[in-house]
């Protein structure tokens, strides 16, 4: 486990046999991490898709190790239309997860008005374990960064959504911004 007996999104993941879902829903992140390849993005238009470059070698070594296992990975993103520069970084530099073998969808904000959705981004594994993720107003990490449920009406709520959501977005590959 790591740090206070909460376990690491890689042991999560190490842990899954099925499928890892994972909805995001925010028009902008703030997490430090990135900084840099978005600022650049913003000044230049051009993002870098080397997948060896800063944090893309262990996401990706993730990604492909559990799809390699036989794990469905898939990732929705509700957006804003028009969308932001963050979304339009971060739909530039998606091709590097689909690559990995993550499958991605974008649903526009405008057509998810009638979908119930949980209050936070979130993960779900094998439909049994949810990691939501906690973030500020500005986008970085909260303190807790993340809250886990068990719970099976939260399991199926987040399920749900997810569902509704991927059945209605567009594949990354179809999706302009």
């Amino acid at each position: 486990m790591s740090q206070n007996g909460v376990p690491s999104f890689i042991e999560l993941l190490s842990g899954t046999h099925h499928s890892a879902v994972h909805l995001e829903m925010r028009d902008a992140y703030g997490v430090g991490d990135e900084a840099e390849e978005f600022e650049q993005f913003k000044r230049t238009g051009h993002v870098d898709l080397d997948p060896t470059a800063r944090w893309w070698p262990n996401w990706l070594g993730m990604v492909r190790e559990a799809v390699g296992r036989g794990v469905v990975m898939r990732r929705a993103r509700i957006d804003s239309e028009p969308v932001t520069d963050y979304i339009r970084w971060e739909h530039a530099t998606t091709p590097l997860n689909v690559d990995a073998g993550e499958l991605v969808r974008w649903l526009p904000r405008r057509q998810a008005v009638d979908i119930a959705l949980p209050g936070a981004d979130f993960w779900l594994f094998d439909d049994r374990l949810v990691q939501f993720n906690i973030f500020t107003g500005n986008g970085d990490w909260a303190d807790p960064a993340k809250e886990f449920s068990e719970d099976p009406a939260v399991v199926k709520l987040c399920s749900d959504a997810f569902e509704a959501v991927w059945e209605r977005a567009v594949d990354h590959e179809k999706y302009t911004v």
